[in-house]
């Protein structure tokens, strides 16, 4: 029970952690948009084909790096 408490308890202070950070940035640039895009598009495809944690990290790792330089590139492209 001990357990389960201290792990909510720290997930909850990482989720405000995150939020805090967040509250205080401006608007994502086009390379962030994408890295996160990438990185959700990554980790799922990764889990899909490893069905493992060590093939979803290496999907998320790719698709971040994939999606911010795509995204990037295209804004870019378009002049924003």
């Amino acid at each position: 029970m001990q357990r389960i408490f201290t792990s909510c308890l720290l997930a909850v202070l990482l989720a405000y952690l995150m939020l805090l950070s967040v509250g205080c940035s401006t608007y994502p640039s086009a390379a962030e948009v994408g890295a996160a895009r990438g990185a959700a598009a990554g980790a799922l495809a990764g889990q899909a084909i490893g069905r493992d944690t060590k093939s979803t990290l290496i999907g998320a790792g790719v698709g971040a790096v994939g999606g911010a330089v795509l995204n990037d590139s295209r804004a870019r492209s378009r002049g924003y």
